[in-house]
């Protein structure tokens, strides 16, 4: 048995690190793009209309559909490879503002031991600082 483990772990993670930042780019546009399309399926923008009126921001369902169009448009960008820094950076802004305004006050977790908190949101900025990173890296060579 310790020889399987031996080899699988020889070949792990079984992709090349360029096929792993595109699926790093694709899984992240989609977990983005899934939010606005959400929003958009169950016609919940307003209930953040609500929340970021709360928070005294003006216009609220403005804000709400820009930040769902930037979320489709960015993440169309990353499926595609284009402007990747630009993308990134967009996203990276909203995930930050979610926890500013969002996530902070319900903790760390997301699930299991809380509700609504920052790890998810630092996840993706994470993930997102490695497309950033990688682009600037490709282009720089």
């Amino acid at each position: 048995m310790q020889n399987i483990a031996t080899s699988l772990i020889r070949y792990f993670p079984f992709v090349s690190l360029d096929h792993a930042l595109v699926l790093l780019r694709i899984t992240t546009a989609i977990l983005f793009m899934a939010h606005a399309v959400t929003r958009i399926v169950l016609g919940t923008l307003p209930n953040f209309a609500a929340l970021m009126e709360l928070y005294g921001f003006p216009q609220p369902l403005l804000w709400v559909w820009g930040i769902t169009i930037a979320e489709l448009i960015a993440g169309t960008l990353l499926i595609a490879g284009r402007y990747l820094r630009w993308a990134a950076f967009t996203l990276f802004c909203i995930a930050a503002g979610g926890i500013v305004l969002i996530h902070w006050r319900l903790g760390w977790f997301v699930g299991e031991h809380g509700t609504g908190g920052s790890e998810y949101s630092v996840a993706l900025i994470l993930m997102l600082l490695v497309i950033a990173a990688a682009d600037r890296e490709r282009l720089s060579e």
